[in-house]
C-alpha cells in the first residue's frame, strides 16, 4: 500500500434507503504530502467509490504538476509583454539611406545587408555588456 495517501471509510449520507446507513461505502483519500482531500460516495460499493476517489485525486494531482509546471517555464520566460508598435527592438532603415539601430542598446550599424544577412554579433554582445553591469 502507498504510504503517502490515507485512505478513510465512513457512512455515506443522504438519501438512498436503508442500505446507506448499514455499510461503510464512502471513502476519503488524502494525499499526505500534498493535503489533497477527496471523497466519494456515489456508489452503493466502497470498491467502486474507491476507484471513484483515486481516480479523482490522480486528475487533481496531474492539474497541480501542470501549474507548477506552468509557473516553472513564466519564471523562465521572463515578463512577458504585449508585441505592439513601438516595442521592436531594432529598427531596418533600407531607404534613402541604410541604418540599423538597436533600440536597446542604441547601437547603429550602417552595413544594413551584413545586419541581414545574419552577423549581429554586435548587437548581441553590447546587450550583454549591458546586461553585466
Amino acid at each position: 500500500m502507498n504510504r503517502n495517501i490515507k485512505i478513510d471509510t465512513y457512512r455515506a449520507s443522504g438519501a438512498g434507503g436503508q442500505h446507506v446507513n448499514t455499510t461503510d461505502s464512502a471513502v476519503r483519500v488524502t494525499h499526505i504530502p500534498t493535503g489533497i482531500i477527496v471523497q466519494c460516495q456515489n456508489e452503493r460499493s466502497q470498491h467502486s467509490n474507491r476507484l471513484t476517489a483515486m481516480k479523482m485525486l490522480k486528475a487533481k494531482l496531474i492539474q497541480l504538476k501542470e501549474e507548477e509546471q506552468k509557473e516553472k517555464i513564466e519564471d523562465l520566460q521572463g515578463k512577458y509583454t504585449q508585441i505592439a508598435w513601438g516595442s521592436q527592438i531594432r529598427s531596418y532603415i533600407f531607404h534613402p539611406y541604410s541604418l540599423v539601430k538597436d533600440h536597446r542598446t542604441e547601437v547603429e550599424i550602417g552595413d544594413i545587408d551584413k545586419v541581414m544577412d545574419g552577423d549581429i554579433d554586435l548587437f548581441i554582445n553590447e546587450y550583454l555588456k549591458q546586461k553585466a553591469f
